[in-house]
């Protein structure tokens, strides 16, 4: 249950919205988790590092999300404040061949906009979803490419509360990864490098893409993305459907039948669900194949 006290003083100096006990299913991807004390969208930059020194000072849990969309949520919630990089931070600005988006742009708009401006390099994007903020943390990728390739400067906030620049060096973009993952902060603006193209062509390799995604991937239901990492040489999908686990379902969790590496939410999943079909098809193909599968989901409010 949320602290009143805490709530109201949250409220006194925020334009953007607090709420308490927020049901963060309507946050996440997979629609799937319990409530989050205090759910707090900061409207601007300064309102977030207000929102950041306010938990520290007070030694508050604090949780950074954005769109939720490769985020396990635990049935029993999130204690603490729980913070949406959102509509509040999403603004885009283009400079010749740098296209800027602060972090709760979501990767779809972003792509557009530089699409529009006759900008090519965020075509491999095509389809996927959440926010820049996100997509920077875990160096999100498909064909054959990433943002950590554009990414060129980074604004982060730190959970101290002090704003500073890192380079793509100082990310140490990997796959799946970057530095935020082992020294968490708070990305809030992104500097992009792109390069001239035919918007013709970008709409073109783009199609493509998205042809493919509908073609493979389970759209239609709720879900967060690839559920594991893909090990060097291998594709996780391809492991857990040799292990005859595709089309398994535990309660309303089910590995997708279209992809294996996808876990959809049939209506009513449980985190509890999703977990059990995570250890599940981890443990089967660990023992038929002696591989370990990692996961890419991220999970929080889990003990």
């Amino acid at each position: 249950m949320a602290d009143s006290t805490l709530y109201r003083e949250l409220l006194s100096f925020l334009s953007g919205r607090a709420r308490t006990d927020e049901p963060m299913k309507k946050h996440t991807s997979w629609r799937i988790g319990g409530p989050a004390d205090i759910f707090v969208e900061p409207g601007n930059r300064q309102e977030l590092r207000l929102i950041v020194s306010y938990a520290r000072n007070r030694g508050i849990p604090l949780t950074v999300i954005g769109a939720g969309s490769n985020l396990l949520v635990s049935d029993s919630g999130i204690r603490g404040i729980v913070v949406k990089v959102g509509d509040g931070l999403a603004r885009i600005y283009i400079d010749g061949d740098v296209v800027s988006a602060e972090a709760g742009a979501k990767l779809g708009r972003v792509a557009a906009a530089a699409k529009d401006a006759g900008l090519g390099g965020f075509e491999f994007s095509a389809g996927i979803p959440g926010t820049i903020g996100g997509a920077v943390v875990m160096n999100a990728g498909a064909n054959g490419s990433s943002v950590g390739v554009l990414a060129q400067r980074i604004l982060i906030l730190s959970l101290e509360g002090d704003f500073s620049y890192k380079s793509k060096k100082d990310m140490n973009f990997g796959y799946r990864s970057s530095v935020i993952q082992t020294e968490p902060a708070i990305v809030v603006e992104v500097a992009f490098a792109c390069y001239p193209r035919e918007k013709e062509m970008i709409d073109k390799e783009m199609a493509g893409y998205l042809a493919r995604r509908k073609a493979s991937q389970p759209i239609c239901c709720p879900n967060a993305g690839s559920v594991f990492k893909n090990p060097p040489g291998e594709s996780a999908g391809r492991l857990i459907e040799a292990a005859g686990l595709k089309g398994m379902r535990i309660g309303d969790a089910q590995i997708s039948t279209l992809h294996a590496n996808f876990i959809i939410n049939l209506g009513s999943a449980t985190a509890r669900d999703a977990l059990k079909l995570i250890d599940r098809a981890r443990d089967t193909v660990y023992s038929r194949f002696g591989v370990e599968l990692q996961p890419e989901v991220k999970f929080t409010g889990h003990n």
